[in-house]
């Protein structure tokens, strides 16, 4: 089965962090740029990184410049975003999704979603 499973999420206090995974099962996620989205309730889904498929190229949504991470492990067939220095803001729930390349720190013209993980950055 082809499909996008993410994990990591979690309730942290602010200034704290946590790591999320993007697992592919059913193909191979080295063929494809893999985004970070996220959508806080009432708000609009937002992107936030971006990672490239040939050269690892990365972006990132000004929003979270500096404090987010997104990386690779072509052999665990896994995205990561390490996120730091989490503001109130930041939460919302985290999806990743495939493309065939990035737009900025959006991937495009891809068609595989995953369900989302909760991040909650609450005191």
């Amino acid at each position: 089965q082809v499909q996008l499973v993410e994990s990591g999420g979690g309730l942290v206090q602010p200034g704290g962090s946590l790591r999320l995974s993007c697992a592919a099962s059913g193909f191979s996620l080295d063929n494809y740029a893999v985004g970070w989205h996220r959508q806080a309730p009432g708000k609009r889904r937002e992107g936030v990184a971006c990672i490239s498929s040939d050269d690892d190229r990365t972006a990132y949504a000004d929003s979270v410049m500096g404090r987010f991470t997104v990386s690779r492990d072509n052999g665990k067939n896994t995205v990561f975003l390490q996120m730091n220095n989490l503001r109130r803001e930041d939460t919302a729930v985290y999806t990743c999704a495939t493309g065939q390349r990035c737009s900025g720190y959006y991937a495009v013209a891809g068609d595989i979603v995953g369900r989302g993980t909760q991040v909650t950055v609450s005191s």
